[in-house]
């Protein structure tokens, strides 16, 4: 479906401007008009993170006027095998200072505006308030839902974005013109179902890829030419090399954009996503020792004081960056599955304390919540995981 432009035409381009975005301007599509609308738009890109990094130097690049970054984290070396828009000398300063200076040495004539601060219920609507379009490049699923909400409250169109391993999907949403993300997702995945990139990894050159889109459709949607990705899912497979358009439909019975909406304002997002199942929650409730309680007791095994079994349930590959010694590698989908219960050494011992860890502590509850409930009681698991493992005990292992 076409749409107009979103923008209306800036009164002029200057000689600096004209000789830059000339490849543009000989672009019949594009012209003139076209780039004095992309010179008058204000664009907001969640996050400068694997999908805002090509994001934002592609629309700085293409000449959108005013740029926002929201974005409250730091640069980490781990970032820099895929946020292009940092670098070494980056690390540790706020992420969203980092891309302000990359946009300016790009494009010094964009106007960027830096929210150095976490979305969330208090501040979302009023920044959102000052653009004319959002590009999502947020990684969870209660950041999704809460930008997805805002817009529609605002009536705002977003171009939305996902990556993970080999697989990327795009999509524009416009609750004025078409579906929005509740339509495509009525409700998240069960807690603990759906790996983060962290725990999963995520290809460098697919959040290329999968930005790329996300400002090709922004492009469109700002100056009004082609077709945008209303209506429509992109999935991309890297591997296959294989894209694929599936149709996405307006639910009539979508809760914030449907005929009889249930969500009226912003709701407790967390609440609603879950980092953990109600079931692990529980289970983790008083289930918890730190990594020095950890320590302590791995010190007590060695001596015979205590026995127990320490078992990490992240998948191999992670297991051969770091791990906490003396632990049995048994990834979460075997205890899914059932088999952890017969190939674990020590597990039908009754007299063995069963010890859980993984990456940060998310995984390692959930399977808690599978070894309570196949009768082992005084099972625990690490607050944390490995991370706070290296963070406080061991820092000389890498971490990821």
């Amino acid at each position: 479906m076409s749409l107009p432009p979103l923008v209306e035409p800036a009164d002029e381009l200057t000689v600096d401007e004209v000789r830059r975005y000339s490849r543009h301007l000989i672009i019949p599509d594009v012209g003139m008009a076209g780039q004095k609308r992309l010179k008058n738009a204000r664009v907001l890109v969640i996050g400068a993170g694997g999908l805002g990094s090509p994001a934002l130097l592609y629309l700085a690049a293409a000449g959108v006027g005013t740029l926002g970054i929201a974005e409250f984290d730091e640069v980490d070396e781990s970032n820099l095998q895929r946020q292009i828009i940092h670098g070494q000398s980056d690390i540790g300063r706020p992420k969203a200072e980092s891309a302000r200076d990359s946009i300016l040495e790009t494009n010094p004539l964009v106007n960027v505006v830096v929210h150095n601060e976490r979305l969330d219920n208090d501040n979302v609507m009023g920044i959102f308030e000052q653009y004319d379009l959002i590009v999502d490049g947020t990684d969870n699923f209660a950041t999704r839902y809460m930008v997805n909400d805002a817009a529609v409250l605002l009536k705002k169109p977003y171009v939305w974005g996902s990556i993970y391993r080999f697989d990327g999907q795009a999509s524009v949403f416009w609750a004025e013109h078409g579906p929005c993300y509740r339509c495509l997702y009525p409700e998240p995945p069960p807690p603990g179902m759906v790996p983060s990139c962290a725990e999963g990894g995520v290809l460098g050159v697919l959040c290329a890829s999968i930005g790329s889109i996300q400002v090709n459709e922004a492009i469109k949607m700002l100056t009004g030419i082609g077709e945008p990705l209303l209506g429509k899912l992109m999935i991309y497979d890297a591997l296959e090399m294989e894209y694929r358009k599936l149709a996405v439909r307006k639910d009539p019975n979508c809760a914030i954009c449907g005929e009889n909406p249930t969500v009226t304002e912003l709701i407790d997002y967390d609440t609603f996503c879950g980092a953990v199942s109600e079931e692990a929650a529980d289970a983790a409730a008083d289930a918890t020792i730190s990594v020095s309680t950890l320590e302590q007791w791995l010190k007590e095994r060695e001596s015979g004081e205590r026995d127990f079994v320490l078992v990490d349930v992240r998948e191999p590959n992670e297991h051969e960056i770091n791990r906490i010694p003396g632990s049995v590698l048994i990834p979460k989908g075997e205890f899914l599955n059932g088999s952890a219960l017969e190939q674990l050494p020590g597990l039908t011992e009754g007299d063995k304390q069963v010890v859980m860890h993984c990456k940060s502590g998310v995984r390692s509850a959930e399977t808690l919540a599978i070894v309570k409930g196949a009768g082992y009681a005084d099972a625990v698991h690490v607050g944390g995981g490995v991370v706070a493992w290296v963070n406080q005990i061991d820092p000389a292992q890498p971490s990821y």
